[in-house]
């Protein structure tokens, strides 16, 4: 029988996943990861039992973002959206779907949007932006697709209205299976056109 945490334990918990946060949205860090690590060096837990999920880390990011910066958290997230929305539109043909934390909500405004496509060949995409004069680069991309799995898939990176795209290219019937979010393993939330639209009316 697994024992239950101490009231201490869940405690520390808490407050690294509370630093985590912090960290992620005043430096910019985007790996949940490094500002685990960070987080639970300043409390100077080294019991890997104690640190927090990366889910409760988001939890904490967004409470963060609704307690301390909430104008410049809403003005940053619309600007990430409108920006998606635009390379979206751009990039219609490649089925475009946008995930992460510009699509949940919890972007920091040193956040990149994150796209999926689906093309048989990257240089179509690129193809594509060359016609729009917009200046790209070409990346690999590794991607988690369940717990055993990791793949490499090419990547385009580019800007939209000053705002940092980074996309991941895959094959076209990649759409029918989501990669595993790093949040809690699951399929990874994709939105299309239409869902973004929706979420900017909203806010």
């Amino acid at each position: 029988m697994r024992r239950k945490p101490s009231p201490r334990a869940e405690n520390l918990r808490r407050a690294v996943a509370v630093e985590a946060a912090r960290i992620m949205a005043e430096h910019g860090i985007r790996d949940f990861l490094v500002a685990k690590r960070k987080a639970a060096q300043r409390f100077g837990v080294e019991d890997g039992a104690v640190l927090p999920k990366n889910l409760e880390i988001e939890e904490a990011l967004a409470e963060y973002q609704r307690l301390f910066v909430p104008q410049l958290h809403a003005a940053s997230l619309e600007a990430q959206r409108r920006a998606a929305l635009r390379a979206m539109r751009w990039l219609e043909e490649f089925s475009p779907r946008i995930v992460g934390p510009v699509l949940a909500g919890t972007a920091t405004e040193h956040a990149s949007v994150q796209l999926h496509l689906f093309a048989d060949r990257v240089e179509t995409v690129a193809l594509r932006l060359l016609d729009r004069r917009l200046a790209y680069e070409v990346i690999e991309r590794r991607v988690k697709m369940n717990a055993d799995r990791v793949l490499a898939f090419p990547g385009i990176v580019f800007h939209v209205d000053d705002q940092p795209i980074e996309t991941t290219v895959f094959p076209t019937d990649g759409i029918r299976q989501a990669p595993a979010s790093p949040l809690d393993g699951r399929p990874m939330r994709r939105a299309d056109v239409e869902e973004l639209e929706a979420l900017l009316a909203v806010g």
